[in-house]
C-alpha cells in the first residue's frame, strides 16, 4: 500500500483543535477532510493543499510538490506540499498549516 493509514491517524490526531478531521482512502493513500473540505492528504508522507500566497512558504520550509509517474512522464500537482518536516510533530503549527488550507 502507498498511502500511511498510520501517519495519517496522527496528522488526524494532531489537527484535534480543527474540529472533526475525516480520513478517506483517495487513490494509493489517504485523504484528510474537515467540514467535508479536502485539505491534506498522505501518500507516504503528509501534504497539505497550498495556494499560490502559501507556495514560497513552502518552497522556503524545503517542501515539495507532490508527483507522481503517469504514461511515462510526472505529473507534478502544485496544489499539494509535503508539510514540513517539523510540523509533523508540533501541534500549533500542523494546525495553522491545515487552517491555511481550509481557507
Amino acid at each position: 500500500m502507498s498511502g500511511s493509514r498510520s501517519l495519517a491517524e496522527h496528522a488526524a490526531d494532531q489537527l484535534a483543535p480543527l474540529g472533526e478531521v475525516t480520513i478517506h482512502r483517495y487513490f494509493g493513500g489517504w485523504a484528510l477532510r474537515s467540514r467535508g473540505i479536502q485539505f491534506a492528504m498522505v501518500m507516504d508522507t503528509l501534504y497539505l493543499r497550498v495556494d499560490d500566497a502559501a507556495r514560497p512558504f513552502y518552497e522556503k520550509a524545503g517542501s515539495t510538490p507532490f508527483s507522481y509517474r503517469a504514461a511515462g512522464r510526472e505529473v507534478v500537482v502544485h496544489t499539494y506540499y509535503t508539510a514540513p518536516a517539523e510540523a509533523i510533530d508540533n501541534q500549533a503549527e500542523l494546525c495553522a498549516l491545515a487552517r491555511a488550507a481550509l481557507a
